[in-house]
């Protein structure tokens, strides 16, 4: 029984599964295209606790970005508004020795503030962006051990 012989008034009861494989290697070369630009862009940012970086590095070497709970902007100490950080940040990073700005902020700043910052960095010039979480003071009473 090499292959069924049909008559020709038979009905076709084989299941051709040519089509099939076809239309399913189609999807597969499709998918090995477009899987490379299905990965998501982000930005590589270093997490650090305050106390962390201490002596690392010089003040003059990197932008300090700080962020408070009230949601007031400093650079480098002195006071922005985020209609004016591009500008600010632009001279901030053209100053800075190593292209590098660190984000400080607290946990209950909102997360939509701090990426702001770390995309307008990244857009007017940061090579590297780092965020630092501000170190909160132990209860009173509270000793190390």
């Amino acid at each position: 029984m090499a292959g069924a012989q049909q008559s020709e008034d038979g009905e076709i009861t084989d299941i051709n599964v040519t089509p099939l494989v076809d239309v399913c290697l189609v999807l597969v070369i499709i998918f090995m295209a477009v899987a490379p630009f299905a990965v998501t862009a982000g930005i590589k940012v270093l997490e650090t606790r305050a106390k962390a970086a201490e002596g690392k590095t010089a003040a003059t070497e990197n932008v300090q970005v700080k962020l408070t709970v009230e949601g007031k902007l400093t650079i480098n100490g002195k006071p922005a508004t985020f209609d004016g950080l591009p500008q600010a940040l632009l001279e901030a990073i053209t100053n800075s020795k190593d292209k590098m700005v660190i984000v400080t902020a607290d946990v209950k700043n909102k997360v939509g503030q701090v990426v702001t910052i770390l995309d307008t960095a990244k857009q007017n010039g940061a090579q590297k962006l780092a965020i630092m979480r501000e170190e909160t003071a132990p209860p009173a009473g509270a000793h190390g051990g």
